[in-house]
């Protein structure tokens, strides 16, 4: 897992979103059944438009976890005054289930990068117990990984993994 460390702070995830961590749980994200994100890669938008498959691998049925996708480059890389939009949180997912077992508390939103190269990076933490009913953010813009964190008394990611999109333009399509 040291490797995906090293990725997460060149892709800067590591100082822009998060503070440093070890991963300590195993996450798959798999886009319509046959495409898992790796750290860095390029995936095309059309391609993301239903949500993802997010598998935990780690703790047991009875430990809880939260994911958080979230746009760290809005609404350009180059100034993200937005930063960060958000794009999905799922809360109270059992160990060794996936996403689908968990509380939908904000809708998956499909990444729609108008300027330059976005992240679009997933977080999982491992929550304390069930967290039951957390109160969606206001807005989806500004949103604060680090802060809902506190505010929820998540700590530290145990995983993360992210993916660049980029704008697909006419010849790209082709």
């Amino acid at each position: 897992m040291a490797n995906s460390v090293n990725s997460l702070v060149v892709g800067r995830v590591i100082g822009d979103v998060v503070d440093f961590f070890t991963p300590s749980v195993k996450m798959s994200v798999i886009y319509n059944s046959n495409k898992q994100v790796y750290n860095g890669h390029e995936l095309f938008p059309s391609s993301v438009v239903t949500k993802p498959r997010v598998e935990v691998d780690g703790g047991e049925l009875r430990s809880f976890f939260t994911l958080i996708m979230t746009d760290p480059d809005s609404p350009g890389p180059s100034d993200p005054y937005l930063r960060e939009r958000l794009h999905w949180i799922v809360t109270d997912i059992p160990g060794t289930t996936d996403s689908s077992f968990g509380t939908e508390t904000v809708s998956y939103e499909m990444p729609r990068p108008n300027i330059g190269i976005h992240r679009f990076v997933f977080l999982l933490f491992k929550q304390k117990g069930r967290l039951g009913g957390v109160a969606a953010p206001p807005s989806r813009n500004g949103f604060c990984t680090r802060k809902f964190t506190q505010e929820n008394d998540l700590g530290l990611p145990v995983a993360a993994v992210f993916f660049n999109a980029q704008r697909e333009t006419a010849c790209r399509k082709r």
